[in-house]
């Protein structure tokens, strides 16, 4: 019995993709299988539709790191046929088989099960971008983030991380400042919740800079790290979450030493799995639908690729949504 999916082939850095048709006795091992609904794109999947950063190692191959769908078949007593789930992280998409498939088979201690209230299109305007959102906020506030300390900083505000954290932040009644280069999303960023908007981070060189910050939510990883550290409060914290910006961290122990800012490494992978299911219910409680629908758009399968380029780019706002079926 088969199956629609993109399917990459070749060697790693010279990659082709299309929608093929798979047959269900190719799928890998795993004790759920699932009739996938929905994916997304998130900035690793455009590295893997396009071959690059070698994280695939093995072809052919179904990317797509996060799915939501309904369990079909189950070896694992915590699921049953019929039960809507969500994946993201644990190497799907990766080192196994993913969601750009209409059926996925995975471990089922991978899953979560979809909170009350929650649909599989939201939980993939959510998806792995979202899902990381949470979990740094969770990190800042077990690490003392207040609301009466002034603005959040949240960098790279229009893209899926960022955005969804804007989301979160203000409607937790933070004071968010969304940092962006792009002057025409200004208005955008405020109706998702920020309370100003300012510029892309410049780099002075200082070891400290005036303190701005109540924390920050940081996408970008570089120059801009760099720069929100020096510019952090006393007693605050850092989510480290992304490095579209660069790998290398240019500064100083002393805003570490001086105002006591911490950075705390986010990782939505190998996240464990009670806490995972908390954020899962909070981000259904949490994280208003008015606003998640405002920030998300769907393509079909097909358009996936092109999505993925457009993401590597830079031009993609907020999340998109995969309908695998579409």
């Amino acid at each position: 019995m088969g199956f629609k999916a993109i399917l990459l082939e070749g060697e790693d850095g010279n990659i082709t993709a299309g929608v093929k048709d798979v047959d269900e006795s190719a799928l890998p091992d795993g004790d759920v299988t699932v009739d996938v609904a929905y994916s997304d794109i998130n900035y690793k999947d455009g590295l893997i539709l396009k071959g690059m950063a070698r994280l695939v190692r093995n072809y052919p191959h179904i990317p797509g790191i996060d799915l939501a769908g309904t369990v079909s078949a189950s070896d694992n007593p915590d699921y049953l046929p019929g039960d809507k789930v969500v994946l993201t992280g644990w190497g799907l998409g990766e080192r196994h088989w993913g969601g750009y498939g209409q059926k996925a088979r995975v471990k089922g201690d991978w899953l979560v099960k979809l909170p009350e209230g929650m649909t599989e299109l939201q939980a993939m305007a959510i998806g792995t971008a979202g899902f990381t959102s949470m979990i740094s906020v969770m990190a800042m506030e077990h690490n003392g983030l207040r609301k009466d300390g002034g603005p959040v900083l949240v960098t790279g505000a229009t893209g899926g991380v960022g955005s969804v954290a804007v989301a979160i932040l203000g409607a937790l009644g933070y004071e968010v400042a969304a940092s962006t280069g792009k002057e025409s999303e200004h208005d955008f960023l405020k109706s998702l919740g920020a309370t100003e908007v300012v510029g892309r981070l410049e780099a002075s060189g200082k070891p400290l800079e005036k303190a701005l910050w109540n924390g920050c939510v940081d996408t970008v990883g570089g120059e801009t790290l760099s720069t929100a550290f020096a510019q952090c409060n006393l007693h605050t914290s850092i989510a480290v979450l992304g490095n579209a910006g660069g790998n290398e961290l240019n500064t100083t122990v002393l805003p570490c030493l001086l105002r006591g800012v911490s950075l705390l490494g986010i990782d939505s992978v190998m996240y464990p799995v009670e806490p995972r299911k908390e954020a899962w219910r909070r981000l259904a409680t949490e994280l208003p639908a008015e606003k998640l629908e405002a920030l998300t758009e769907v393509i079909p399968l097909a358009a996936a690729m092109e999505a993925g380029e457009k993401i590597l780019a830079g031009g993609m706002r907020g999340r998109t949504v995969i309908d695998v079926n579409a």
